[in-house]
């Protein structure tokens, strides 16, 4: 017998909804929507014991002979998926993974993130964050033919895909995720929707929920939504801008200091904060720009900073402090612009959090902000002239930065650290053996 109020209200939403079907979501390490469906009648046994699979189906779970894994439903996180029919439904929960003797699973995405988030709740903090996703609407899967010409903010009659968007954004409200924010973006077929910030693990759950509705609405319509990072050469790439901040349990923010000499209303331990990020950074791209393609999108000239700086108005910097209500405390953050949407984000957060908190803990004095230069107007050689140091310049640069990482298997752990060394070593290996049309084009007629 259930006695979590919880679970008991999901027991009961199932009779209420008609739910014959509940998912069981979960992410392999890249990110990747894993499910499996269970009939009503299982999960009170599911709540209580959890329901065994395979785990060496899954990208990243097993590197060794132990395959056996428990998935344990968590029923804070029930929904009922409102694109499936209301008759018959379906509902969803996000799981935690255990191994048979009851154990969390280190290679579970989530299970990393839940404990880097106990970490800052030991040292006195909540973790808040608020992801700016962009993605692009193509006709099909199979090229890039784009739906609309429109630009940054249009509102016109190329802006055929708005209806996608109202459609997207109500859905996401109907599962319990508010959005701030939904506008075409600079690039042709280009569009965001910004979810309202809240604590990181709510928040990666909600992440994942909106890149399925996102695609569940595209082709419910016809067309096909990608977060690729950089899907066409002419045309900007899709970023994951992530702002965040420390709240107390009291519920202050602790990034925020009036009296900050500087003028940013900054606190001390919100430039510890990003002095640990930019310290960092190098050492976590592998996580917050996982893919070979990750890199097309940051090269100089193009949005995506790579600069190891920081600023209030300065959009080349990695770091920038948001300055829409400068004497609002709960707005008080900073903004990390170089994660793109492909990421993992339980990953990803838990990374960045671990950077910021080592910044913390180390004291870290944080350099001068960067306001007047315009520094992707630079080349990388030209940064570094002025001791402005860079982000990888490449997949195979940034898993040789990540695996000399002991912050990142800290972080990780052994298991999710190697394995994560492991792919993106072969995949970079892998593309350097491709001959790409760009060489054709430029040496085959020549040499």
């Amino acid at each position: 017998m259930v006695n979590n109020p919880e679970q008991d209200f999901v027991l009961k939403t199932i009779k209420s909804r008609d739910v014959h079907f509940v998912r069981f979501w979960f992410t392999d390490v890249l990110g990747n929507m894993k499910s499996f469906a269970v009939i009503p009648s299982e999960l009170e046994n599911a709540f209580l014991a959890g329901m065994g699979f395979d785990g060496s189906c899954i990208e990243g779970f097993s590197l060794n002979q132990e395959t056996d894994m428990l998935a344990f439903p968590d029923a804070s996180t029930f929904q009922v998926l409102p694109w499936r029919p209301e008759s018959n439904a379906v509902a969803r929960m996000f799981c935690n993974i255990m191994t048979p003797d009851g154990d969390p699973f280190e290679g579970d995405p989530r299970y990393v993130l839940g404990r880097i988030v106990r970490k800052a709740s030991d040292m006195g903090y909540v973790f808040n964050v608020g992801p700016e996703l962009e993605y692009f609407y193509f006709k099909s899967p199979e090229g890039t033919e784009v739906l609309d010409q429109g630009g940054y903010f249009d509102l016109t009659s190329l802006d055929y895909a708005s209806d996608l968007r109202r459609d997207t954004v109500l859905t996401l409200e109907k599962m319990g995720i508010p959005v701030e924010y939904s506008f075409h973006e600079r690039g042709p077929s280009q569009h965001e929707i910004d979810l309202r910030y809240t604590d990181a693990l709510s928040m990666a759950d909600a992440v994942m929920t909106y890149k399925m509705v996102v695609k569940e609405i595209a082709l419910k319509n016809g067309v096909y939504a990608s977060f690729m990072p950089k899907p066409m050469a002419e045309a900007p790439g899709n970023g994951m801008h992530v702002h965040q901040s420390l709240f107390d349990h009291e519920g202050k923010n602790a990034f925020y200091d009036p009296n900050d000499p500087l003028g940013y209303n900054l606190s001390d331990l919100a430039k510890h904060y990003i002095a640990g990020i930019l310290k960092y950074a190098p050492e976590f791209c592998v996580v917050t720009n996982q893919y070979v393609n990750s890199y097309k999108r940051m090269v100089c000239g193009q949005e995506a900073p790579t600069y190891l700086c920081w600023a209030r108005n300065n959009l080349s910097t990695l770091v920038r402090v948001p300055n829409y209500r400068p004497h609002d405390e709960a707005s008080c953050r900073i903004e990390l612009r170089s994660p793109d949407p492909a990421a993992n984000p339980y990953l990803a957060f838990a990374v960045m959090l671990a950077a910021g908190l080592k910044g913390i803990e180390e004291g870290l004095e944080l350099q001068p902000p960067t306001e007047d230069q315009n520094l992707s107007r630079l080349s990388r050689q030209e940064l570094r002239s002025q001791g402005i140091q860079t982000l990888p310049e490449s997949l195979g640069e940034a898993v040789e930065l990540f695996a000399a990482s002991q912050l990142m298997r800290e972080t990780l752990g052994d298991h999710l650290h190697t394995y994560l060394v492991n792919n993106k070593r072969d995949e970079w290996n892998a593309y350097q053996s491709v001959v790409t049309p760009w060489e054709l084009e430029r040496s085959l007629a020549v040499l």
